[in-house]
């Protein structure tokens, strides 16, 4: 098999040494068409000397006679994302994580779009992370579109669309910590102490209905996220045992009633089963028998999907889980009206349950447990500063 040398474009005269810089290029022929029945030749051009084309024509050939030569696709990058992402849908991923990678494939997007695969070089595609930071994104952010776009390549490859991975070596730009970062990386998420929790919930049950009472009362019992609470069912109660169990999270990214999908939980270790306080058994009792009532009332239109926190306020989504933003909306009042802090969220009410957990005495792999964790920074943070308040009231103690 040999291959044959042209200079492109040569404008001088024959046996005269090349002064107009046409660029060599070399011909081979890689077999015959399945379809045509005729053979297929390989061009490529570009070098600078002979020397380079015969070096690059050596390589081809070699790849041909060990059968491992991979004929580069012209397939562009929006192209081939978009049939990505087609078989990524099909593959069992949560449709939460779908959004992500749609997402971060649009920032992709804004460098690679139209270029075809095996043009894009590690070069060009390290410029664009670095780009990626000039204009602001954080470090967390470039390393999941890094990720989507490696799986992207990483699928090219193993498709025979291309044959090496330009952002395989690819480094991403790190964010330069501040004095004033490092000062506050342990820095401890805000949350109610015990005398507040006492006031917000004593304010919840005296202007709140006993729904909007049962759910803050339980996030605070139980550090439940928003999403694994909304998605409860009656049949994840256990009243006898007093207990609750936890298989699934609330997934509603448009805050459209009817639009909520269940989804499984954030982690394996969040699939799990909560002992809860008998106040709390009381309170789901009385919430249960109130949204019989309505239920019954309204039978007709009642959504009857067994969600304990339910809408039984808003006729037309009566019986649908209630949507995140309502529970928000819903605690800044109470806070308002307590005289509290309004910029915590029904999440602080999880680092509430933890810290209480740790002044109780849990341990730190006790709490980590309940919560639905295997590893967290900001748990461990929050149950250090009250573990470390409690160790130095012994030594005070003790002096």
């Amino acid at each position: 098999m040999k291959g044959h040398f042209y200079r492109k474009y040569c404008t001088c005269p024959k046996n005269r040494k090349c002064t107009c810089g046409a660029k060599w290029y070399f011909v081979i022929d890689i077999g015959i068409d399945p379809k045509t029945g005729k053979r297929k030749q390989k061009r490529k051009g570009g070098f600078a000397t002979r020397k380079e084309a015969e070096i690059a024509a050596a390589k081809l050939i070699q790849e041909l006679a060990e059968g491992t030569y991979v004929e580069e696709s012209i397939i562009t990058f929006r192209k081939f994302a978009e049939q990505w992402l087609e078989l990524y849908e099909v593959s069992g991923v949560k449709v939460s994580t779908i959004q992500i990678r749609r997402k971060e494939i649009k920032w992709l997007l804004n460098y690679l779009s139209e270029l075809r695969l095996h043009d894009i070089t590690p070069e060009r595609y390290q410029t664009a992370l670095l780009d990626l930071k000039k204009l602001g994104y954080a470090e967390q952010t470039i390393k999941g579109i890094h990720t989507t776009a490696r799986m992207i390549f990483q699928k090219a490859i193993e498709l025979g669309k291309i044959k090496k991975d330009p952002t395989e070596f690819a480094v991403i730009p790190k964010d330069k910590p501040t004095v004033e970062d490092i000062e506050s990386k342990k820095e401890i998420p805000k949350y109610l102490e015990r005398d507040e929790l006492i006031r917000f919930l004593e304010t919840a049950r005296t202007h709140g209905s006993q729904l909007e009472y049962t759910i803050f009362l339980t996030l605070a019992y139980t550090g439940l996220r928003g999403g694994e609470l909304l998605a409860l069912k009656w049949s994840d109660v256990d009243f006898d045992e007093q207990t609750i169990n936890i298989t699934k999270t609330l997934y509603n990214p448009h805050y459209r009633d009817a639009d909520y999908q269940l989804l499984t939980p954030k982690t394996k270790s969040s699939v799990r089963t909560l002992d809860i306080d008998e106040t709390v058994i009381s309170e789901l009792k009385k919430l249960r028998a109130f949204q019989n009532e309505v239920r019954m009332k309204h039978r007709d239109r009642y959504h009857d999907e067994n969600f304990v926190f339910a809408n039984l306020s808003n006729e037309k989504a009566l019986g649908y889980p209630l949507i995140v933003r309502t529970i928000e909306r819903k605690m800044k009042r109470f806070l308002h009206l307590a005289g509290l802090d309004e910029s915590l969220t029904p999440h602080s009410l999880r680092h509430t349950h933890t810290s209480l957990l740790a002044e109780a005495g849990a341990t730190l792999e006790e709490i980590m447990e309940r919560l639905g964790h295997r590893n967290d920074d900001t748990t461990r943070n929050v149950y250090l500063h009250i573990t470390k308040k409690r160790k130095k009231a012994v030594a005070q103690l003790f002096a």
